[in-house]
């Protein structure tokens, strides 16, 4: 008879830089030996709850949640030197109840707890014990440390006990491990028994940190890369050390030859199997409550604001515009997401209204008339033919994606709104993974080996700088990388160790725009963790998304500020108002200068490779801008030179069918966009949009299954069991199967880069808007983009370049009339202080305070005096002599050479005299 065994301390990959168990090949493994139920215990976090839930149900497997917490004895809050020691404790969720315990546990220990580790104590074990049952852990857990390292078995008994008392007399239990250290002597002696004695029954485990026994050498790399050492002085120092070949998932037979003689401890894992019953749900929404005035339900709540902004948008109502809206908002209705929308469309109304640049859209949600009525989006989709099933398919249940730009130093702004009205322990922001990339891998175990640096950075350089490259790939490609592999045996071991930790999750971060909002705390749906001052989720953008909780990308986009500086000091020149909304898109001038290619500082304009594109393609209309925008990316790149020629040669455009011109024409007979293939497909052949889409989808991710299974519905359609027609076909519309096959095959081609015509046209408008600026008003735009990259050196040289190109003027920094950023000053741009290296804010703060105070400066010693007066700290060696240097003091008649001799002395004459007033003042210098 099989033995039956159930492994209940498991480190996956996310036992960070500490388990080498990829999720996947553990679960291959467990499946392999027969074993029905497996639990995950990562080191004090539930980062791959998710995904390996998923991937065991998948696999028939049932999963166990669980952690490997760390407990302190005293405070959890006290952070000293005194309680920096912690035990560690695995918890399993036996239900529902205890899972939401756990993700607090877990949460706890991360936000409020963290020293070194995400710790916890007992009377958060206490307060949140309900629905977990509890192991005593390894040699690292409190009843082992007792007994092994302390040789109190006494005290090892009271801690046994008292854990025992804190989760109930059935849910804890006395781990048994036998990984043939030393240590494990005694335990296999003394836990039996404590258990003898106290009644607290035992269960078998293997400390399970990698999958097969010959991963132990991996395992060993993957420690020596967490320590920062190498392998050697890793083993010399005895730091971290496993038993080689012990901490692997072991079979249900080896398990029984380890703990043949305590049968019990072996049934127990199964006993707990069957106790832990938690299941994930998916799909279900949980959006926040959203409050609406009391005369309305949220549902006429959007209606009645739909119809007001189309009023504001539109001279006239018109049927196609009332239809659009009214289908729309009856999908969005039907799908549940109408408090989606008032989310979103609340916190642009808050940023609009504190005047925080918002971008005109971004991503598919450009396509939908609702948005753009709401002022979420700024395009019209009915101009531009726009789909909105594009952007929220009613044939396809999936959460809403509307990503927004936001001014990048304001958005935060945005975000505290947010925190405020939902609640703070209702936002977080959102997890991401380091891993090891592939020449981040080559350095990782070259360092670990103590291979020379510079051979193993040559090696990592032969791997190509490519997008989602491998080192796999890198073999296939890269004929120097593949013969470094050939040729010298150490290489190749160096490649192949990197090949297994290649991908290996190395480090968490914070997503860079991801914002979740929940309508409960979010630990109650998962468990967050802390990176720095944020709170973030331990689950990533997609699993949020699978669990129904609302994402949002808050965006911080560069160009919107350049826009917005811009905007202000014409507004401050010319005292009106002006808006940049109000432009012509189809301005004749403004694109005359994509024409020539005029457009060195234009939104995804500038590059060379785009310029040359330009000069090619000559665009005269907004949409030619559009489908520039999309071309130019990897992949349509090919399409370049046939919609060059085209558009320059109308006279050679063929169209496989004539019904393809009304779709085509636009784009000079070449398929540009997605919404085009979707176009094609439901006017040749009677897809609705929404079934439309999903061919797209499939076409894009080159799902060949579906996409054969779909050829035939486009060409012969289908009928329902009662005959009735329930898609056309091209036959029934009069085109024949082998030009529908040519068809089909061109959307295929096409289909694998085709761009999101809505994102496309959105961005496109943000490029007309920076050029007509940069047209109509050179000098505050040259002057708010110079500002925009006051860290970047050699960008703010091509950009002065470019500035004298236009025949403007660039005044030096000055202290009397330069301030933070770039100005425009006497119809000339006036250098920014900040761009000046090494001089900081707190500096310029208080140089321009001294200066609305006092006014302009006469001499250098009274500028010492006035700006030590408002800051005394605000005068630092470095960023003196780089305004200095930089001839910020030349107007008052200084030469830089001469002040930098004697600045100095005047600055510690000034704080001598200061002294005097201020007991203990030092300089600086």
């Amino acid at each position: 008879m099989m033995v039956q065994f159930t492994h209940l301390h498991v480190h996956t990959a996310y036992s960070l830089l500490d388990g080498y168990s990829p999720i996947p090949e553990l679960l291959d493994r467990c499946q392999e030996l027969g074993m029905k139920n497996i639990a995950i215990t990562d080191h004090g976090s539930m980062f791959g709850v998710v995904q390996f839930y998923k991937e065991a149900v998948k696999r028939g497997i049932k999963p166990i949640l669980g952690c490997e917490i760390y407990t302190v004895n005293g405070d959890y809050l006290e952070k000293s030197a005194q309680n920096k020691r912690y035990n560690h404790l695995i918890l399993l969720a036996k239900d529902q109840e205890g899972y939401e315990n756990l993700m607090k546990i877990v949460s706890l220990g991360y936000i409020k707890g963290f020293y070194y580790k995400p710790r916890v104590d007992y009377s958060v074990l206490r307060k949140y014990h309900k629905g977990i049952i509890a192991l005593s852990a390894c040699l690292k857990g409190k009843v082992q440390e007792d007994l092994v390292f302390k040789n109190d078995y006494e005290t090892a008994k009271e801690s046994a006990i008292e854990l025992q008392e804190i989760f109930g007399e059935d849910n804890f239990y006395l781990e048994l491990q036998n990984h043939g250290m030393r240590e494990d002597e005694r335990i296999l002696e003394e836990i039996p028994r404590i258990s003898s004695e106290t009644g607290i029954p035992l269960v078998a485990t293997n400390d399970i940190h990698y999958v097969n026994k010959d991963d132990w050498k991996i395992h060993d790399i993957i420690l020596a890369i967490q320590m920062g050492t190498t392998l050697e002085q890793k083993n010399s120092e005895g730091k971290m050390q496993y038993a080689p070949g012990e901490f692997y998932l072991r079979s249900p037979e080896e398990m029984e030859n380890l703990f043949g003689d305590y049968k019990e401890a072996l049934t127990n894992t199964e006993k707990i199997a069957e106790r832990c019953n938690v299941e994930l749900e998916f799909g279900n929404l949980h959006l926040p409550y959203f409050e609406i005035p009391k005369e309305h339900t949220n549902v006429s709540y959007l209606r009645e604001l739909t119809k007001s902004g189309l009023e504001n948008r539109y001279e006239k109502i018109t049927e196609e515009i009332q239809e659009r809206a009214e289908f729309e908002l009856q999908t969005i209705e039907k799908m549940g997401y109408v408090d989606y929308f008032l989310i979103v469309w609340d916190f642009i109304r808050f940023a609009k209204e504190e005047k925080i640049p918002v971008g005109p859209g971004r991503g598919s949600a450009a396509g939908s008339i609702v948005s753009f009525a709401l002022g979420i989006t700024d395009i019209d989709p009915l101009d531009y033919d726009l789909l909105f099933e594009r952007f929220l398919n009613p044939e396809r249940v999936s959460m809403p994606d509307i990503d927004i730009d936001f001014c990048y130093e304001r958005r935060d702004e945005v975000i505290q709104y947010v925190v405020k009205k939902y609640g703070a322990e209702k936002v977080a922001q959102i997890v991401t993974f380091g891993t090891m990339g592939a020449r981040g891998a080559i350095r990782d175990v070259g360092r670990v080996l103590d291979m020379d640096y510079k051979k193993v950075d040559e090696i990592a350089k032969q791997i190509p700088m490519q997008l989602d490259m491998t080192i796999s790939k890198a073999l296939e490609i890269s004929n120097e990388f593949k013969n470094s592999y050939e040729s010298n045996p150490e290489t190749r071991r160096l490649i192949d160790i990197a090949l297994r930790v290649e991908g290996t999750p190395r480090h968490t971060s914070t997503h860079a725009a991801g914002v979740v909002i929940s309508r409960k705390p979010i630990m109650e749906y998962v468990s967050l963790a802390k990176n720095k001052d944020a709170i973030i989720t331990q689950c990533n953008m997609t699993e949020l998304e699978e669990l129904g909780l609302l994402k949002m990308d808050f965006l911080g986009l560069r160009t919107l500020t350049v826009i917005q500086d811009a905007v202000d000091m014409i507004n401050e020149k010319e005292g009106n108002s002006l808006k940049v909304e109000d432009m012509d898109e189809n301005d004749s001038e403004v694109l005359s200068m994509f024409t020539v290619a005029e457009t060195l500082g234009i939104f995804q304009f500038e590059s060379s490779g785009m310029r040359n594109f330009l000069k090619e393609l000559k665009p005269t209309r907004f949409n030619d801008l559009i489908a520039a925008n999309s071309l130019f990316r990897p992949g349509p790149m090919n399409e370049i030179p046939t919609y060059i020629h085209n558009k320059n040669h109308p006279e050679d455009i063929k169209y496989l069918h004539p019904a393809l011109k009304p779709i085509l024409s636009e784009t000079y007979g070449t398929i540009v966009y997605q919404e085009q293939v979707m176009q094609i497909v439901q006017q040749l052949a009677g897809f609705s949009l929404g079934q439309a889409d999903n061919l797209r989808r499939a076409m894009g991710k080159k799902k060949m299954d579906v996409m054969e299974a779909e050829r035939k519905r486009f060409i012969y359609g289908e009928e329902g069991a009662d005959g009735e027609i329930l898609v056309e076909g091209t036959l029934r519309k009069g085109i024949s199967a082998e030009i529908a096959n040519e068809i089909y095959d061109l959307m295929i081609d096409f289909a694998k880069y085709a761009f999101n015509k809505s994102h496309s046209a959105a961005y496109s408008l943000v490029a007309m808007r920076t050029a007509w600026l940069k047209h109509y008003y050179p000098l505050e735009f040259m002057a708010a983009l110079m500002s925009s990259v006051m860290g970047n050196t050699p960008q703010i040289s091509l950009y002065i370049q470019e500035s004298r190109r236009l025949d403007l003027a660039i005044l030096p920094p000055d202290v009397n009339y330069s301030n933070k950023k770039f100005t425009v000053q006497n119809e000339a741009i006036r250098f920014g202080m900040m761009a000046i290296k090494n001089v900081g804010g707190a500096l310029i703060e208080a140089i321009v305070k001294a200066r609305q105070a006092g006014g302009l400066f006469t001499d250098f010693r009274e500028f010492v005096e006035r700006v030590t007066a408002v800051d005394s700290t605000a005068l630092n060696k470095r960023g003196m002599e780089s305004l200095i240097k930089a001839g910020a003091f030349s107007s008052l008649g200084y030469t830089r050479s001469g002040l930098m001799l004697e600045y100095s002395a005047v600055i510690d004459s000034v704080q001598n005299t200061a002294k005097k007033n201020v007991p203990g003042q030092k300089s600086l210098f």
